[in-house]
């Protein structure tokens, strides 16, 4: 499970975080949503323990990422919005890198590649080196490696953009699969209509703080029915800050 309390964190003078309290149960798939600097990606960096807060906790399994950092990142699958990928190694290659950073034996490495490279299409492109693979292929090959270690925990930045159907079909199913079997995942996005198909819960921040959060048919309830886009538009449209041109 994730726990956020009272979570604030300042860039340069502009409040990203503003006292933010989120707590997401095991095999639940909560979708972040909110405008561009409204605090989503700066929480999910506090959590992988890539940004230290200001003020506040943040723990994973009971665990508080800041204290625990080592422990934490062994059991948190994370996909930033633009991954970071070793671009003169194969695909082959670079799954093995992936395996080994989390002391998995070298046989179920080799295991779980067969597998995981079957699902997401890339058996054909196994010697390939990364920097010759397409958007699609590369996010592809991100998930099939974060998948790898099998973490109880997914947090995954904007994990549609670019995509064809089919991988953004495939991806989906895999991560309704994954809180079906007791898994969390935290993720956001920009795309509406990914979150009215997958989340279980749905928050909507602005400016660093939690303006709405609950099942789509809660959030519709409390607005008259409205749909998705109309209820975050009226949410965060309004007193937007002209600053928020940080990417928080």
């Amino acid at each position: 499970m994730i726990d956020i309390s009272s979570l604030t964190k300042s860039y340069s003078g502009f409040r990203a975080l503003d006292a933010l309290t989120l707590h997401i149960p095991d095999g639940q798939l909560f979708c972040f949503l909110g405008p561009n600097g409204a605090g989503k990606t700066t929480t999910i960096k506090i959590l992988t323990g890539l940004v230290h807060p200001d003020a506040g906790t943040a723990a994973i399994q009971g665990m508080d990422v800041q204290n625990n950092a080592t422990e934490v990142k062994k059991i948190i699958g994370y996909i930033p919005d633009t991954p970071f990928l070793y671009e003169r190694l194969t695909t082959s290659e670079f799954f093995l890198f992936y395996g080994e950073l989390y002391d998995l034996p070298s046989q179920q490495i080799i295991t779980e590649r067969n597998r995981l490279f079957g699902i997401f299409g890339l058996d054909s492109h196994r010697n390939a080196l990364v920097r010759n693979l397409s958007h699609g292929l590369r996010q592809r090959l991100i998930y099939a490696t974060t998948f790898l270690h099998n973490p109880p925990v997914l947090l995954i930045d904007e994990p549609f953009v670019g995509l064809d159907p089919y991988t953004i079909k495939l991806i989906k199913s895999m991560l309704q699969e994954h809180t079906r079997k007791g898994g969390t995942i935290l993720l956001t996005t920009h795309i509406l209509a990914i979150a009215e198909d997958i989340a279980d819960r749905i928050g909507i921040i602005h400016e660093g703080q939690m303006v709405a959060d609950g099942t789509l048919a809660t959030l519709q309830a409390d607005h008259q029915g409205a749909n998705l886009e109309d209820i975050f538009l009226q949410l965060t449209h309004a007193g937007k800050r002209e600053n928020a041109h940080v990417n928080a």
